[in-house]
């Protein structure tokens, strides 16, 4: 079998859901080949981006080797303001090569200024186009090597972004065109969101032959032979693990569990598509993370649960994995005890990502988030006299806010900032399915069939235009908070971020 990771997404690391489909299948026995195609395809537009035409974007291009090759060594990360500037450079690069197909392209997004990756009609064009899109000359080239080299009896691609989407499909319409006879198998976190929207109906019969909702390895074994138990594997990053991704090292992404074991945040797209929480178990973890860490010796673990369960955080402290790891965490009692946060920190632990979403404890009580901000910000004194870091996330334009409840998280993070390393800002969106839905006045003006979020009229007025004016002008103007927001490594985000997360986001590890 033949699984692809298509662009776009941040070529930090690898893709963790080939590993485990990897695992799955060489457990059972059956041959299987992995390409990350995102880290390769964006190596190839990187290196045939066109002539430069301004001063920035010859600078850009001049020094493009010599910056890769940096973000793939430790020492530039020692020095935030070079790291900074080499990484916004190969992005110039990159945008400056989209441009030229009528995209927005970054580490971190593609963008069709005529196609829409939420519009199914869109995403069938792409097939039929697939000639037109920027990977094609990569992708026609390496996927005709892989299928002469290896005669797959099946192919599977794993689309976990809406900005993987458009070049999925054009991979699939090459794949179409190249070799028809071979089954194509689409899964991953994009795929499982449409599946379990109530109103999905197939619109790619014809090009893609089986659609998987959830974990992909039991669906992919029932297809290539006679019904058998899917064994528990170890991620097998085999074909993975030795590729030059933009980390100074292997960072190894690991999930403990899929789901969330809190589950009654209200809005939350786990709740709406019903996935179930499926923990292993913390000594299972701990054995899976001792054979990994041995296998590849990462520089960084990088835990991808939704929150870690408080279990496995116990466990971990008890028996350290050996090197620095980082992952969101629920904001519970424990994280107010200094001395579990220490215990915390000498087990390894670098940066915590906190979901706070909001300084009010009247919108966090209308989200049913289960958070006290009194705790809240004992646990931010905790970690940060532990030094752990964190990442704090914040979700403005909740049904239960307005410009007051906003004001007041600005207020919280204005008080507080000298404890928060790394801030992500983000605007709400109403996931499709939601069952609060039926309480907003919700629009279609900008939905097409495959959209994740319904457009809504905010009960109290505060829209998106009044949120973004508000964060422009009140919230990123504190300088106080300015200075956190300058912090964040540009594209890589909380990717990159342990690798400045020492004090006021001087390098870390």
């Amino acid at each position: 079998m033949l699984l692809l990771h298509p662009p776009t997404a941040k070529p930090g690391e690898p893709p963790a859901a080939l590993a485990h489909l990897a695992a799955a299948l060489r457990g059972s026995n059956h041959r299987c080949r992995v390409c990350d195609m995102n880290l390769e395809g964006m190596l190839h537009v990187l290196g045939s981006a066109p002539p430069a035409t301004d001063t920035w974007s010859r600078r850009a291009g001049r020094d493009l080797a010599a910056n890769i090759a940096a973000l793939q060594g430790p020492e530039l990360y020692r020095i935030p303001a070079r790291y900074q500037r080499a990484v916004r450079d190969c992005n110039r690069v990159l945008e400056a090569a989209g441009r030229t197909h009528g995209l927005l392209l970054s580490f971190a997004n593609y963008q069709d200024e005529t196609l829409s990756p939420t519009v199914s009609d869109d995403l069938i064009t792409a097939a039929h186009r697939f000639r037109q899109n920027i990977f094609y000359p990569y992708f026609s080239r390496r996927l005709t090597q892989l299928l002469e080299d290896e005669t797959p009896t099946l192919i599977g691609l794993s689309l976990q972004y809406l900005g993987q989407a458009l070049t999925t499909f054009a991979i699939i319409g090459f794949l179409r065109a190249q070799a028809p006879t071979i089954p194509i198998v689409l899964g991953g976190g994009l795929v499982t969101t449409w599946l379990r929207n109530p109103s999905w109906r197939n619109p790619f019969t014809g090009l893609v032959d089986h659609l998987v909702a959830g974990p992909g390895e039991g669906p992919l074994l029932a297809l290539l032979g006679p019904p058998q138990p899917c064994r528990l594997e170890i991620p097998d990053y085999t074909g993975l693990g030795d590729l030059p991704y933009f980390a100074p090292g292997f960072i190894l992404p690991y999930a403990a569990s899929s789901g969330c074991y809190w589950r009654k945040c209200s809005f939350c797209p786990e709740t709406s598509e019903a996935n179930p929480y499926l923990p292993l178990t913390p000594p299972t973890v701990m054995d899976q993370l001792d054979s990994l860490v041995t296998a590849w010796r990462p520089r960084l673990l990088h835990f991808l649960d939704n929150a870690v369960n408080p279990a496995v955080m116990r466990a971990l402290t008890d028996r350290p994995p050996g090197i620095p790891w980082y992952g969101f965490a629920r904001l519970d009692d424990r994280l107010t005890d200094r001395e579990y946060c220490r215990q915390l920190r000498q087990a390894g632990c670098v940066m915590l990502k906190l979901g706070i979403e909001s300084g009010s404890q009247q919108v966090l009580d209308g989200m049913n988030k289960g958070i006290d901000i009194k705790k809240v910000a004992t646990a931010l004194e905790a970690l940060a006299a532990a030094g752990i870091a964190t990442y704090v996330y914040l979700l403005f334009g909740t049904p239960g806010e307005s410009m007051d409840e906003a004001r007041e998280t600005l207020a919280f993070v204005a008080d507080h900032h000298r404890l928060i390393t790394f801030l992500n800002l983000a605007i709400f969106n109403l996931p499709v399915g939601s069952r609060e839905a039926a309480g907003l006045e919700i629009t279609t003006r900008h939905q097409g069939d495959l959209t994740l979020y319904h457009d809504f009229r905010h009960p109290r007025g505060w829209g998106r235009r009044e949120i973004r004016r508000f964060l422009d002008r009140e919230f990123k103007n504190r300088p106080a908070i300015r200075t956190v927001l300058q912090r964040d490594p540009p594209f890589f985000t909380s990717n990159h971020a342990p690798f400045f997360a020492g004090p006021a986001g001087r390098p870390g590890i």
